[in-house]
């Protein structure tokens, strides 16, 4: 592997691409001083160079090593007396549950409410209790808790309600609640302003007074830090004599599956939770879980690619264009056949979502298009009364992918006013410049975290907003956009690429957000055979100079710069450099590549020193 002097700003280039197929400069991943430590660990724990490397290049230190191939619950995980209102939320709720008192449970209608309102509710049903669980609509009740789902609630016999990923700003709903005496718990993970509303108990570390340092976990990943601290209180009470606790290890599987949909970093305890809860799911003990698996295909072990792009937007499909409490009532299910059929309605409700959404994102694109052509904007804003305001959060993330800026959908109303989901990239916070649009009184409503938020505009307020953003954020996203590379940590042959290497890169998993995936440069590799599959896939063969062979797939690239290459390159000699995965088609594991881009050797600079010295 060949490098050119390091620069210290952007890292060295990888075989010398200074501009690949999809115009990337192909980068080490590694700094200097992550080279020696991947060195260290590597001579300190006798593990392979490579696995060595794709620790350091995540922050490993040679010390934390040894920890850090084995994540431990126990070790990872604080106490949850740390966050704020925790003690209170616990003893309100251990009150409730030993009184018999009837609890509801408010959640969100994406993946990380549902799957902390099916973990709680499996709680509770472990303890003989019954609650009612209430997803809203998000087209006729939008997000968080409102005054007509309280008041039914209250008048069905709640005498506490528990909101889960919600409810950190519901003031005027929780005014409804002690109106009607209604206890609140709140459990939520979402950035808050100084004032909070009044509530038995509101817990969410990324309040300002909270300390915790647990600001990075989901929802559910809270939600599961409560029911440890509620077991802890119920146990200390006797609560438990004569039976058994609820199997919280259990419930990991959900929180797993919330954790990677939520695209929290998995660090830290989100690591650890994710990797146990792979290891539970694939035991198949949630009915739902199981059905939805197989309603998608899902083969082999699961990892966070399936929790995040197979089983997730089936799972969100309900609350999209169908019934919003569709996905929680799949998790928290004990009825395998039940389990069947609502994993075959939310498979075909994704289907039809995928539909509707390559119909908007053609519309969305050539209008987004437009606006580059015309006025180069820093942050792109679409609209549409033809769109379906359930799936403009995906239009956005598709925009956001292909022109590389924080990119709004908004779906309008015959009113003109506009439902609007919008993503950014690394560097640009979305979440405060909405905020801070709403304290203008460009917005009705709005608000997020740095990498997705949502809004309330009326139509003849599109243009301000506009040039709000671009006045706001252009200088953050030239910065961001400066530079356009594909990290590389390691170079390989198709004769490296093994099971055994699977099974030592498994060790430094799960990957995802926070924890790239790792990627691999493959130095003048031969394409031998390329053809189209499926639709507008790519699949390739590659060949190293000893004849050994890697199968590869380039997904969705048939008209992409790296695909043509690909198709036009069969029997040339091209660096290639992508993911590894294991494919278990016909029932036999191989090593698959996952292409991200190409390079012509002969296109590039003179090349220099050996990959990592």
């Amino acid at each position: 592997m060949l490098l050119e002097p390091e620069d210290p700003d952007q890292g060295r280039l990888v075989l010398s691409v200074a501009r690949s197929a999809n115009d990337n400069a192909w980068r080490e991943r590694l700094s200097a001083a992550q080279t020696r430590a991947a060195l260290a660990i590597a001579q300190q724990l006798g593990i392979p160079d490579v696995l060595a490397r794709v620790m350091a290049a995540r922050g490993v230190t040679p010390d934390q090593a040894e920890a850090f191939l084995d994540p431990s619950l126990k070790g990872l995980m604080p106490d949850p007396s740390s966050l704020v209102d925790m003690d209170a939320a616990v003893s309100r709720v251990a009150d409730a549950v030993q009184t018999g008192k009837q609890i509801a449970i408010f959640g969100d209608y994406d993946v990380d409410g549902a799957t902390s309102s099916a973990v709680l509710a499996r709680y509770l049903q472990a303890l003989g209790l019954s609650p009612a669980v209430h997803i809203p609509d998000r087209i006729i009740e939008g997000y968080g808790p409102n005054g007509p789902a309280i008041e039914a609630l209250r008048q069905g016999g709640a005498e506490l309600l528990i909101t889960l990923d919600c409810g950190s700003t519901s003031f005027e709903a929780f005014e409804t609640a002690r109106k009607l005496a209604l206890d609140v718990v709140v459990i939520d993970h979402h950035q808050v302003g100084e004032t909070l509303p009044d509530v038995q108990a509101l817990v969410n570390p990324n309040r300002q007074d909270d300390l915790s340092g647990q600001g990075h976990l989901a929802a559910v990943g809270v939600t599961f830090l409560f029911l440890v601290g509620l077991n802890r209180e119920l146990r200390s009470r006797g609560a438990f004599e004569g039976r058994a606790q609820p199997d919280l290890m259990a419930l990991l599987d959900l929180v797993a599956l919330g954790t990677v949909c939520d695209v929290v970093p998995l660090q830290g305890l989100n690591r650890a939770y994710v990797s146990r809860g792979l290891a539970v799911m694939h035991q198949r003990r949630n009915f739902g879980l199981t059905a939805l698996s197989d309603a998608a295909r899902v083969s082999g072990k699961p990892v966070p690619y399936h929790l995040g792009f197979l089983l997730g937007p089936r799972i969100n499909a309900g609350g999209r264009i169908g019934d919003a409490a569709l996905g929680a009532r799949l998790l928290m299910t004990q009825d395998p056949q039940e389990a069947r059929m609502l994993a075959e309605r939310l498979d075909q409700l994704n289907s039809e979502r995928q539909a509707m959404e390559a119909v908007m994102l053609e519309q969305a694109g050539a209008e987004a298009a437009m606006a580059i052509k015309d006025r180069d904007p820093a942050v792109l804003l679409t609209g549409s009364e033809d769109w379906h305001p359930g799936i403009v959060g995906l239009i956005a993330s598709r925009l956001k992918e292909n022109h590389r800026r924080p990119a709004f959908a908004v779906a309008f109303d015959p009113m003109g006013k506009g439902t609007g989901s919008g993503r950014s990239i690394a560097g640009v916070d979305l979440g405060k410049a909405v905020r801070q649009a709403v304290d203008l009184g460009l917005l009705e409503k709005g608000g997020g975290h740095a990498m997705a938020a949502g809004l309330t505009v009326m139509r003849d307020k599109l243009d301000a907003l506009e040039r709000y953003f671009n006045e706001t954020l252009k200088d953050d996203v030239e910065a961001a956009t400066a530079h356009r590379d594909l990290k590389i940590d390691a170079a390989l042959t198709a004769t490296g690429a093994t099971l055994d290497l699977m099974d030592q890169l498994e060790k430094a998993g799960p990957y995802g957000a926070g924890q790239p995936e790792p990627v691999f440069a493959f130095p003048a590799h031969r394409i031998s055979f390329a053809d189209v599959v499926g639709k507008g896939h790519v699949r390739a063969t590659i060949a190293a100079g000893d004849g050994s062979a890697l199968k590869a797939i380039c997904f969705k690239a048939e008209d992409k710069p790296v695909g043509k290459m690909l198709l036009e390159g069969r029997g040339r000699t091209l660096h290639v450099a992508g993911s590894l995965s294991i494919d278990t088609w016909q029932g036999t594991p191989k090593v698959q590549l996952r292409i991200l881009d190409i390079a012509d050797p002969q296109k590039q600079g003179q090349m220099h020193r050996p990959f990592g010295h």
